[in-house]
């Protein structure tokens, strides 16, 4: 049986408001792109913004980062930052917000365990094993019902929300064992997107903001810029910095579940019982993947002759 200690409680903690924020991205996400705004206004808003909030963290008085920490926050904002959005975005453009939101959260618990695995010889529990089995045969469960788009769009889709998956698992992997805080590398993150995302998109005329309300803006700079941005990216790595990189990941695969719950009352979609019937199977096989590995037991002392009996 897991141990509920205060350090697990606060990181259970974190990845359940990790999670509400993230379900509701690709809902919000989804109610602005088919509107009026662009996915580049998404993007703009969500790493400007956040940029602006963050960067008294690395550039305020007395903080310094070492040179190193900046070549690890690239690295971080390519894997987690402005091409993870694109790509989400993409899958959300070839098939649809709830197909996303299944996809995406729910391969990356798997890419980190295989790839943990493979990389650092962190081999998944039996049952950690059996929650990726079931996480998988649920996605495969979403996928295969009321499906949308021809089948290359779809492939497609699932192709980009894949490598976004992908991408984010190596990001937790990375992050915990990086030494930076949840807080700097939030901010990396942003700074390094912004300054690879806002020139191109200045100069390329892809601004959508015009043809918007002040009220659509305000939805999606509150949300994109201060929730995703700012406030998501530390919950996140709290979230791994007390559960491991593995737990956390798996905790995050029930993203789905709360996108499909936000959908109904936001978006008036209804999820089908078959759906339903494969979301309470990804949630069966968090439970199982999110268990903490047991510590091996202590050796035993080999008591000697003379020892008190």
């Amino acid at each position: 049986m897991p141990s509920f200690t205060p350090h697990r409680i606060a990181g259970l903690l974190w990845a359940a408001l990790t999670v509400a924020i993230f379900s509701g991205w690709f809902v919000v996400t989804r109610f602005s792109v088919t509107r009026e705004l662009g996915i580049w206004d998404i993007a703009a808003l969500r790493f400007g913004i956040g940029a602006l909030i963050l960067s008294p963290v690395i550039f305020g008085k007395g903080r310094t980062l070492p040179r190193a920490a900046w070549g690890e926050g690239f690295v971080f904002a390519l894997l987690w930052g402005l091409p993870f959005v694109l790509l989400v975005a993409l899958g959300i453009q070839l098939t649809s917000a709830g197909r996303a939101a299944a996809v995406a959260p729910t391969l990356m618990p798997v890419f980190a365990g295989l790839i943990g695995w493979a990389m650092f010889r962190q081999r998944p529990t039996p049952p950690r094993f059996t929650g990726y089995a079931a996480i998988a045969a649920g996605l495969a469960g979403l996928l295969a019902i009321n499906p949308s788009g021809d089948g290359l769009r779809s492939m497609a889709g699932f192709a980009a929300l894949s490598a976004a998956a992908g991408m984010w698992a190596i990001y937790t992997l990375l992050f915990s064992r990086s030494g930076r805080t949840p807080i700097q590398a939030a901010a990396l993150i942003c700074l390094w997107s912004s300054a690879l995302l806002l020139p191109v998109y200045l100069g390329s005329g892809f601004s959508r903001f015009g043809l918007a309300s002040a009220s659509e803006i305000a939805l999606q700079a509150g949300y994109q810029g201060v929730l995703m941005s700012a406030v998501a990216v530390v919950t996140f790595n709290r979230a791994v910095s007390r559960l491991g990189a593995g737990a956390a990941a798996a905790i995050i695969a029930l993203v789905p579940a709360g996108a499909s719950l936000l959908a109904v009352p936001l978006l008036g979609e209804m999820p089908s019982l078959m759906e339903a019937a494969t979301i309470a199977l990804i949630i069966a096989g968090v439970v199982l993947a999110s268990r903490p590995t047991p510590k091996p037991p202590a050796p035993a002392i080999p008591r000697t002759e003379g020892s008190l009996q």
